[in-house]
């Protein structure tokens, strides 16, 4: 916990002012998209949908600059991944740190409700416009106003899973052919990835809402609860394990699953820029050995042919995250979760002293007022917030590095195979992914020669000329 608090401070110190300077950007945008969705949507919901998830990419984008805000003050982060001086390689981390972290947030975003809220706030604004279209109309003796695809009726039809499968296609194009894609499409590419998220999860919950109203409407779940009920009537200690057990998870469960939630969220977003600054070198590595596969022997082809196979793949932004927590511990991890609730506790106390210091006011003085007031402490304990998720990230790497150090003295690996196995471990690879890695990193036995040169050297040589 210690250390996750200094890492902390370090960065407050540094980046507080920048901090809330995106914050409040993404919180702006992010309103000002909403009321232009709504409005929109009061002519036609799925128009309005399309432009509402911008006003959430406003958010994720504030959310990613935040966390690489603080990247130069994590300093086992600088130590794995140092910060890329180009402006070239940092707008590309930025880039991929964001489309890497659409899906897991959008997650966290729906399962805490803010997506709710979202949308509740666009149905208000579309509905309030809607109105005005209907009173014109009738004012001017107009017909009924159609209500088909407006506000949230969404339809389900082929015009709406169409968008989900183009804009999942075009997600998809880019990730293939983005080097041979013009630069200005990469917002194109990510407003893609939202888009088809964003849809998916909206189709979904309506599929999973008509199925939940038709099986509760069912006399098989009348009679199953019934039968539970007599159960623990029967039963006394039952009946007290079972509702210990429904409020353990409803009061408990959302407290630890949100800063894990975040955690995770962080995870993908460092992590990105792990693979990107460090990985890169066995990228490098294994394009060379595919030009020299002509005069390498077929085991070490073989063994990096594995590897290459591996590294090409793409491991899952998320499960990486959920791993590098695991191996953290859950000494730490539980000592980042006590952090993460005792500063949303404060977030709590501090709205709650602003409304007092404030005092009692008229009602038109609240509701010009109260938008601002409430951002008042999100505003100071944001940053706050997020600096604590960035140090228990750091902590996680200093945990993995540590360990690894020591496994290199106990084992008596060689320095650079024990600095391969650690960075590889802060990406997230599978363990024999990190053998696989520092194994291909390592000197080749003498054995292992072809025309007077060792494996080492055919993989930073040119070929010999035939």
């Amino acid at each position: 916990m210690l250390a996750i608090l200094k890492t902390t401070g370090r960065v407050l110190w540094r980046h507080w002012p920048a901090l809330m300077a995106w914050y409040l950007a993404g919180v702006l945008v992010h309103y000002v998209i909403t009321e232009v969705a709504g409005f929109i949507g009061a002519y036609s919901a799925t128009l309005g949908f399309l432009v509402l998830p911008i006003g959430i990419l406003a958010r994720l984008i504030s959310l990613v600059a935040m966390f690489l805000v603080l990247r130069d003050g994590l300093r086992n982060l600088q130590e794995v991944a140092p910060l890329p001086e180009a402006a070239a390689d940092r707008r590309r981390t930025f880039l991929s740190a964001l489309l890497a972290g659409i899906l897991p947030f959008f997650a966290v975003y729906w399962a805490q409700g803010l997506l709710g809220e979202d949308v509740r706030a666009y149905s208000l604004r579309a509905l309030e416009v809607r109105n005005g279209v209907i009173w014109t109309a009738a004012a001017n003796g107009e017909g009924p106003v159609s209500s088909v695809d407006t506000v949230l009726n969404l339809p389900i039809n082929v015009w709406t899973l169409s968008i989900i499968v183009l804009a999942f296609a075009g997600r998809w194009a880019w990730s293939k052919w983005s080097a041979k894609l013009a630069k200005w499409l990469s917002p194109v590419a990510v407003y893609f990835e939202v888009v088809w998220v964003f849809f998916s999860v909206m189709v979904l919950g309506d599929i999973f809402d008509t199925i939940k109203a038709w099986v509760d409407s069912r006399a098989a779940m009348a009679f199953l609860e019934t039968v539970r009920e007599q159960i623990l009537d029967a039963a006394a200690p039952l009946r007290w394990l079972w509702e210990g057990i429904g409020w353990l998870l409803s009061e408990a469960g959302p407290v630890l699953l949100a800063p894990l939630a975040w955690l995770t969220i962080a995870g993908v977003v460092f992590g990105q820029a792990i693979v990107a600054e460090k990985l890169r070198v066995e990228s490098e590595l294994i394009a060379r050995v595919r030009e020299h596969a002509a005069v390498i022997p077929n085991p070490l082809v073989r063994r990096l042919k594995d590897l290459g196979e591996e590294l090409g793949a793409r491991f899952r932004p998320i499960g990486r995250a959920l791993l590098l927590m695991w191996r953290a511990g859950p000494l730490l991890v539980g000592s980042y979760a006590l952090l993460y609730v005792i500063v949303k506790a404060l977030e709590s106390y501090l709205g709650f002293g602003i409304t007092r210091l404030v005092g009692p006011q008229e009602y038109v003085f609240w509701a010009i007022a109260a938008p601002l007031v409430s951002l008042v402490p999100l505003l100071l304990m944001e940053p706050v917030r997020i600096a604590v998720i960035s140090g228990a990230y750091d902590a996680t790497l200093a945990r993995l590095r540590k360990r690894q150090q020591d496994r290199t003295d106990t084992v008596g690996v060689s320095e650079a195979e024990g600095e391969m196995r650690a960075v590889a471990d802060a990406a997230g690879l599978l363990p024999s992914s990190v053998d696989a890695v520092a194994a291909a990193m390592v000197t080749a036995p003498a054995r292992d020669s072809v025309e007077g040169q060792g494996s080492n050297s055919n993989l930073t040589k040119d070929p010999p000329a035939s």
